[in-house]
């Protein structure tokens, strides 16, 4: 254990252990507090790195920090693969955005104008055309577009090789809950503990439930199609990542809720819409019901940079939707500005200080410590999820 480390990184998941490769990796003694490294939200999440798909109206500033993490991305993947052996499931086939009804492809339609307007990769294609890429896709899908730049990585891989990667490189993993940042000595504290960093720094930073399931292909065969699939069907928004390994990830809910109970309400919604669009997942195994908590900001965008007053706190949470795509961004931001003491311009419409009551905190008393969580969620066999708030993280 480090007497006094550089850094304390408080949060394990896959943001806390990217900006703790960095850092270590330019000499810096960093230490990493989590009970549960990688147990959290991001062991739940999609793992979808989607700049376009993810791109909303009213969004500008988040969408080009989703579009410069993503371009990271390649090269990110390609060294944490190199440097660690691990294969974590980057995949480049692209992204298909699908309609089943008329109204669902008018509906999308009015969402892909406006992401081309800003100039995002977004190709529309004739039902015809989406055959060709997916023959599996239902008849009755209306029209799709094409998102080439939207790919995937697997979380359950992302985060062992980063957690092996920041151990690498000298980082230390502190296996204990931070209840206060009193109790983290450090030259510099980073606060990448998703929805508990509410607690720990007083940011507005609230839990979002999202449910979501995983289905295998039978007999353990690959998926019967190899795009990640986000659609609209009567309706309903589902999205679909297949894995090499027979794996489908379907999802999610968004709620304005706290819990992670998964409700079979979800189960029917999302499995319904699932088969409306690829009607062999019917045949698929339903092998594992999950929800857990992203930790949403009011803006619906990340808090990254010095809390005010305390310019040793930096804040690397608020993620929402966008953790897996923002990881390699925000390590690289956070790191830079702890090796240089100037924040990157990019920093700048994500700072903490946008927020009136930053940097202010509950009693440790009133709320759970950071890295203890409810439950993120059950297994279809009944074993018992993991935990999801003391993670960074939101998902895709």
């Amino acid at each position: 254990m480090l007497s006094r480390p550089d850094v304390a990184v408080v949060g394990a998941g896959p943001v806390g252990l990217a900006i703790a490769w960095r850092l270590a990796a330019r000499g810096f003694r960093v230490a990493v507090h989590d009970p549960a490294p990688g147990s959290g939200a991001s062991h739940v999440a999609a793992g979808m790195l989607a700049p376009v798909a993810e791109a909303y109206f009213g969004e500008h500033e988040l969408t080009g920090l989703l579009t410069a993490s993503a371009a990271r991305w390649p090269a990110f993947a390609a060294e944490l693969t190199t440097v660690t052996g691990v294969d974590i499931g980057y995949r480049t086939e692209g992204t298909l955005m699908v309609g089943l009804t008329a109204d669902d492809l008018a509906e999308a339609r009015r969402l892909w104008a406006y992401q081309q307007g800003i100039g995002l990769p977004v190709t529309p294609l004739r039902p015809s055309a989406l055959r060709d890429r997916e023959p599996a896709l239902a008849p009755r899908v209306r029209g799709g577009a094409f998102a080439a730049t939207d790919h995937q990585v697997d979380p359950r891989r992302l985060v062992p090789a980063l957690r092996e990667a920041a151990e690498r490189a000298g980082a230390t993993l502190v296996p204990t809950a931070v209840r206060s940042l009193s109790d983290v000595d450090a030259g510099v504290t980073v606060v990448a503990a998703g929805c508990g960093a509410a607690a720990l720094t007083g940011l507005p930073v609230r839990p979002v439930k999202g449910q979501l399931l995983r289905l295998r292909a039978p007999d353990g065969v690959a998926p019967g199609f190899r795009h990640v699939i986000r659609g609209y069907a009567d309706g309903e928004h589902v999205y679909l990542v297949p894995r090499p390994d027979g794996e489908v990830v379907v999802g999610a809910t968004v709620e304005e809720r706290a819990d992670t109970r998964v409700g079979a309400g979800a189960v029917l919604r999302l499995l319904r819409a699932a088969v409306d669009l690829l009607p062999e997942l019917a045949e698929y195994d339903l092998v594992e019901t999950l929800a857990g908590l992203r930790p949403g900001t009011p803006d619906n965008a990340p808090i990254l940079g010095p809390l005010p007053g305390r310019p040793g706190v930096l804040a690397a949470t608020g993620h929402h939707r966008h953790g897996i795509v923002l990881t390699p961004v925000t390590a690289d931001l956070i790191a830079d500005l702890v090796s240089t003491g100037t924040a990157d311009p990019m920093l700048a419409p994500f700072a903490p200080a946008r927020f009136p009551a930053a940097g202010t905190t509950e009693p440790a008393s009133r709320t759970k410590p950071a890295g203890t969580t409810e439950p993120a969620g059950t297994a279809v066999d009944g074993r018992r999820g993991r935990s999801a708030s003391e993670e960074e993280h939101t998902w895709n």
